[in-house]
């Protein structure tokens, strides 16, 4: 499966960012349309009622013959054309004298009951099938006539329906011309995100390639700068790693080269002192090859005690002389001493088995790389700064100065060893490398780290 399938398959931004987007607004519009109906529906209730009790007040104020024949219905003439829905209602009006007689009745709502002593806006049941009518009673300043207006409430309804509708038809078509025009918009602002992806996408690192700085927006720099510092870091790590896997090619070659032409020496057959040098070098030589695995191993568990472990407060004092211990006798055996000069306590925090890899590798470089008789010692002590204290711990050696013996061959070199030190002291944010050695010392390796109170 190729990159390109494999990001057809994964959401888009894009994709995510119209779906809310347009969620919000749906909302937003669902909001308006029902607020939008709402308004519409009270406004035409308004209306109408506006419209009854204006008939209302023209009509008290109209002459009206005593000839009108009581209880004559005038209906009102259809108009063509006019439509069901327009502003022009069906109103129906009703008139009496004070004492009861139908003065004035127009329109094709049923009589109301005279007695009904109810004025103002009300809602009616009226006819035999009790039809709902909305109604407006007042009588006139005299007291003499009393008018209703009144008007079908399903017609009112329509009208209602009507206005609304009219109100909410701009918002339906709102909604997908604003859509169109957010994704437009959308599209058009994450060009440079899709510009970004595309060229980390088509990024070859191991061609040295880097993002440009094509990518001038404030939220793409810190996003650019750290992928191409990462890339850095990676390319830096990779030559490391390359002179490493150089040195222990170089390492394991010698020994194992000496070990196959010894062994061939042997099977041509050779005398009895040739024969016991060739196996004597045959075992040098398997020990210095399986004193390079070791440091090999120990060179991986320090990268995975460091993932899989926390660090703890450690006493790098009480470490330096178990290990001073454990080494004393094979200082011993090389003719000179091993000596320790440490406060009863030094505390830092990071990884007992780590630290302790490191110490050991300067003992075992100061007792391999000098001569016999060389006086080795261990120190340490805490330098205090404004920035807080600092540990340190430092092998030193004179060089077989006092016995002024001669340097043995070397079995191995140092280059391993401390670059094991380098990356144990780089997990502990602490640094290694060669000082000037204190009288009567003539080399001198020390490990700084921060140190910590004690507990």
């Amino acid at each position: 499966m190729n990159a390109s399938a494999a990001s057809q398959r994964l959401p888009r931004l894009q994709t995510r960012l119209q779906v809310w987007i347009l969620g919000a607004l749906v909302v937003v519009w669902a909001s308006f349309v029902f607020w939008g109906y709402q308004a519409g529906v009270e406004e035409a209730d308004e209306l109408t009622d506006g419209h009854l009790a204006s008939v209302a007040a023209l009509v008290l104020n109209l002459p009206v013959s005593d000839a009108f024949a009581q209880g004559k219905t005038t209906p009102r003439v259809a108009l063509p054309g006019l439509r069901a829905h327009d502003y022009q209602q069906s109103m129906s009006m009703q008139l009496w004298d004070d004492q009861g007689n139908m003065l004035l009745n127009v329109g094709s709502a049923p009589r109301l009951k005279f007695a009904d002593e109810r004025e103002g806006f009300f809602d009616a049941q009226l006819g035999e099938k009790k039809q709902s009518w909305r109604t407006f009673t007042q009588w006139n300043a005299e007291h003499t006539r009393k008018v209703t207006v009144m008007v079908a409430l399903q017609e009112r309804d329509d009208l209602a329906d009507d206005i609304a509708g009219q109100m909410v038809l701009p918002g339906l078509w709102l909604l997908p011309v604003v859509t169109l025009v957010l994704g437009l918009t959308i599209r058009a602002g994450l060009k440079p995100l899709h510009q970004l992806s595309q060229d980390v996408e088509e990024l070859q690192p191991e061609q040295g390639q880097r993002l440009s700085t094509g990518h001038d927006w404030q939220e793409f720099r810190a996003v650019t700068y750290s992928i191409n510092t990462l890339l850095d870091r990676n390319d830096e790590a990779m030559e490391h790693e390359r002179k490493l896997a150089n040195e222990v090619a170089h390492e394991l070659r010698t020994p194992l080269a000496s070990i196959s032409l010894h062994a061939q020496a042997l099977q041509g057959g050779l005398p009895q002192p040739q024969q016991a040098q060739a196996v004597e070098r045959i075992r040098s030589d398997a020990l210095r090859a399986g004193h390079v695995l070791n440091q090999i191993l120990a060179l991986a568990r320090s990268s995975r005690v460091a993932l899989t472990q926390q660090a703890q407060p450690v006493d790098v004092a009480q470490l330096a002389r178990t290990v001073a211990a454990e080494y004393a006798q094979a200082a011993w055996q090389h003719g000179g001493s091993l000596a320790v000069e440490m406060p009863d306590a030094l505390w830092v925090r990071g990884h007992a088995v780590l630290l302790e890899v490191a110490l050991r590798n300067l003992v075992e470089n100061a007792l391999r790389h000098t001569p016999p008789g060389t006086q080795i010692e261990v120190q340490g002590g805490l330098d205090v700064s404004p920035e807080g204290g600092r540990c340190w711990l430092q092998v030193c050696d004179d060089g077989g100065r006092a016995g002024q013996a001669a340097a043995p061959e070397p079995v191995d070199s140092l280059h391993l060893g401390h670059e094991i030190t380098q990356r144990i002291m780089a997990l502990h944010h602490g640094s290694f490398g060669q000082v000037a050695a204190p009288a009567p010392y003539t080399t001198c390796y020390r490990l700084g780290m921060p140190a910590m109170p004690a507990v």
